[in-house]
């Protein structure tokens, strides 16, 4: 017996439901925060319908942020019906790393003198909060607790213009951090995060540029032969 049409439409994804006003925005932002926390992975396919249902819009909002989203390159289309994460070749992936070196240890550079012990604390409960997840095997809280952990930093430096820049970085690499568990990398990557805490504690600006930018070269090194079999032979 088939079901109810209804019945197949269900919200899948942990999304809110969207005002009245400015659908566009409200959709393309809630895309943008799915896969900031990694709740869409390299592989995973996800239909138009589904995110139109989960957002309580029609279909079009949705096509239009898509438009937006795919002309960054951060999704791109299978079907006519549905989405998911570009291919991400070694070329590109050493092309965005090097511009986050720069930015990103710049954004910390700057935040450095301007994180109180507030943030501190919240800071080092990120850290704990991924440690542990890591150790569950727990992805996507790691995901979470790495974005947070990162853009609670950058934020810091009070660069809207600059955070803009870091956001569309991570809107294309960071679909690729699941990658990382398999790897260990999770637990490496924890081990520069409390660097970068100690070095915000004396505020030794050299040294969270470095945690940074080590941070981004030791992914870098676990994605390339991820992304190309043949260089790791």
């Amino acid at each position: 017996m088939s079901l109810p049409i209804d019945a197949l439409a269900k919200p899948i994804l942990p999304v809110a439901r969207a005002p009245r006003s400015t659908l566009q925005d409200f959709v393309y932002r809630q895309l943008c925060e799915l896969i900031l926390n990694g709740e869409i992975a390299p592989g995973q396919l996800i239909t138009i319908q589904s995110l139109a249902d989960a957002f309580g819009v029609s279909a079009m909002p949705v096509r239009e942020a898509l438009q937006r989203l795919t002309a960054a390159r951060v999704l791109t289309v299978i079907s006519s019906r549905s989405i998911g994460i570009p291919l991400l070749t070694s070329e590109r992936l050493a092309d965005l790393r090097r511009v986050r070196l720069e930015v990103e240890s710049l954004a910390a550079v700057w935040a450095t003198p301007h994180i109180d012990e507030e943030g501190i604390a919240e800071l080092e409960a990120a850290v704990a909060e991924m440690e542990a997840a890591a150790r569950r095997g727990d992805n996507k809280q790691y995901l979470r607790g790495n974005r947070a952990f990162h853009f609670r930093i950058y934020q810091a430096g009070r660069s809207e213009a600059l955070i803009a820049i870091i956001e569309t970085l991570w809107l294309q690499i960071s679909p690729y951090f699941h990658l990382l568990h398999a790897s260990g990398n999770y637990f490496k990557a924890n081990e520069q995060h409390e660097l970068m805490l100690s070095a915000i504690r004396t505020r030794d600006e050299a040294a969270v540029s470095l945690a940074v930018r080590n941070d981004i070269e030791a992914a870098y090194r676990v994605l390339v032969p991820l992304l190309e079999p043949d260089r790791a032979t």
